[in-house]
C-alpha cells in the first residue's frame, strides 16, 4: 500500500507538465479572442465613420469690398464764435440783466459794474473843460484887442504876439481837456458789460456784489453754428496730412455723425505733445454737438479693395483667430478650420489681413458644432434653415 508521502512526492513530479498543458491549451483562445474583438471593432468603427450625419451650417461667400484706410484720434470741438467777457475795468457788480440760456443780441446789456467813481471823475473833467472854454473865449477877445492897437500903434510888436500866444495856449489845453474827456467817457462806457455778438449766455459765474479785476471771467456768449475740431496727429503720421482730406466725426458706438474736410495743417511741430494741429470745419445745424467736447476724429488716408468677415464666424484660441472654412461640393463637403490674421472692427466685420481670399466659404453659425475635417451641410446666411445645435 503506497504512504501518503509517496503521494505527494509524484504529484509534485507531474505538476509542471500539467501546467504547461493548460498554457498551451488556453494561448490559442486568448489569441482567437483578441481578434475577433479587433475585427468588431475595426467593423464597429467604420460603421460609426459611414453614419455620421453632416452638421448643418450657414456660411457667407467672402467678397472684396471697400476698405478705408483711416486712423482715429482724440479730437476737441471749438466754436468758431464763442466770446468769454472779462472786464476791462476793476469794481463791484451791481446788475446782472440776463440768466444762463437767454439768447440776446449783439450790443445787448449783460451786467453793469458800479460807475460812481468813474462817473465822478469824468464830471470833473467836464468841469475842467468848461472853465477852459471860458479861458479860451478870454483870450480870443485879448487878441482881438490887440490886433486893433496894434494897428493903430497904441501897443508893441510884442505885445501882440504874446496876446496870440495866450489865445494859441488857452486853446491847446481845451483840446487836451476834450480828449480826456472823451477818454473818461469811453471808460465809463466799460462799465456796463454788452453782447459782443448774438448768441447764447453761458455760465455766469459772478454774482451781485462780487467785486471783478480784468483777469474774472464774467460769462461766455455762444454762437450757434459750426464748430472747428481740433485733431492732433501724432508727428510720425504727419506726412500722410493733405488739406481736403476726409474727416468723420464718430459717436461712442463708432457711427458716423458728421463728415468733413481737413482745411488747416499746422506748419509747426507742438513741443509738448509732439503732434500737428489739423482743423475740419463741422456743421451743428441741429446743435447736438457742445463747445470742448470731445470727441472721436477718424482720418481717412485712402481706400483699398479686400476681404471682410462677420465677427461671429471668429474665434480666438490662445490669442490666434481662428474661422471655419466649408470645402468641397455637394455631399462631400467639409470644415476646415483656418487661422487668419485680422484688422480693425468695422461695425460688425473684422477687416481681413491674411489667411483668406475671394470666394472663401466661412461659416457664421453652428461653427460651436464642428471639427477640423468635420462634414458639414451649408445653407446660405440668407436662407431660413436654421443650424443644427
Amino acid at each position: 500500500m503506497t504512504s501518503d508521502s509517496q503521494l505527494r512526492g509524484s504529484w509534485r513530479a507531474r505538476r509542471p507538465s500539467i501546467e504547461g498543458a493548460r498554457r498551451r491549451k488556453v494561448a490559442p483562445l486568448f489569441v482567437v479572442f483578441l481578434a475577433a474583438w479587433a475585427v468588431g471593432c475595426g467593423q464597429k468603427q467604420v460603421s460609426g465613420d459611414q453614419g455620421d450625419a453632416p452638421v448643418l451650417v450657414k456660411t457667407v461667400v467672402i467678397k472684396h469690398v471697400s476698405i478705408a484706410d483711416a486712423s482715429e484720434y482724440l479730437a476737441t470741438l471749438k466754436s468758431r464764435h464763442s466770446t468769454a467777457l472779462n472786464p476791462q475795468v476793476e469794481g463791484q457788480v451791481t446788475h446782472i440783466f440776463v440768466k444762463s440760456g437767454d439768447r440776446v443780441k449783439a450790443g445787448s446789456p449783460l451786467m453793469e459794474i458800479d460807475p460812481l467813481k468813474q462817473q465822478a471823475t469824468l464830471s470833473s473833467q467836464e468841469a475842467s473843460r468848461a472853465a477852459q472854454e471860458s479861458n479860451v473865449r478870454f483870450a480870443q477877445i485879448q487878441w482881438e484887442r490887440s490886433q486893433k492897437l496894434y494897428a493903430a500903434g497904441v501897443i508893441s510888436k510884442q505885445d501882440y504876439d504874446q496876446s496870440k500866444t495866450n489865445l494859441d495856449t488857452a486853446q491847446q489845453q481845451l483840446r487836451s481837456l476834450e480828449q480826456q474827456v472823451r477818454e473818461q467817457q469811453v471808460q465809463l462806457h466799460y462799465y456796463g458789460v454788452v453782447a459782443p455778438t448774438d448768441g447764447i449766455v453761458g455760465d455766469i459765474p459772478v454774482r451781485v456784489g462780487d467785486r471783478v479785476a480784468v483777469t474774472t471771467l464774467l460769462t461766455t456768449v455762444d454762437e450757434p453754428g459750426s464748430l472747428e475740431l481740433y485733431i492732433s496727429v501724432p508727428v510720425e503720421r504727419s506726412k500722410d496730412l493733405k488739406m481736403g482730406q476726409s474727416v468723420q466725426l464718430l459717436d461712442t458706438a463708432g457711427n458716423t455723425v458728421a463728415e468733413s474736410r481737413l482745411d488747416f495743417i499746422s506748419p509747426q511741430v507742438d513741443s509738448g505733445t509732439q503732434s500737428v494741429l489739423a482743423k475740419a470745419t463741422i456743421k451743428n445745424s441741429s446743435d447736438a454737438l457742445r463747445t470742448y467736447q470731445f470727441a472721436r476724429a477718424r482720418i481717412i488716408w485712402g481706400v483699398h479693395q479686400g476681404p471682410v468677415i462677420p465677427v461671429l464666424s471668429v474665434s480666438r484660441i490662445n490669442g490666434q483667430f481662428f474661422v471655419f472654412v466649408a470645402e468641397g461640393s455637394g455631399k462631400s463637403v467639409v470644415a476646415h478650420q483656418k487661422m487668419v490674421r485680422l484688422g480693425e472692427l468695422r461695425g460688425n466685420q473684422y477687416v481681413v489681413l491674411d489667411g483668406l481670399k475671394a470666394g472663401d466659404r466661412v461659416v457664421v453659425e453652428g461653427s460651436q458644432n464642428l471639427v477640423d475635417g468635420a462634414p458639414v451641410s451649408e445653407t446660405p446666411e440668407n436662407s431660413g434653415a436654421k443650424p443644427s445645435s
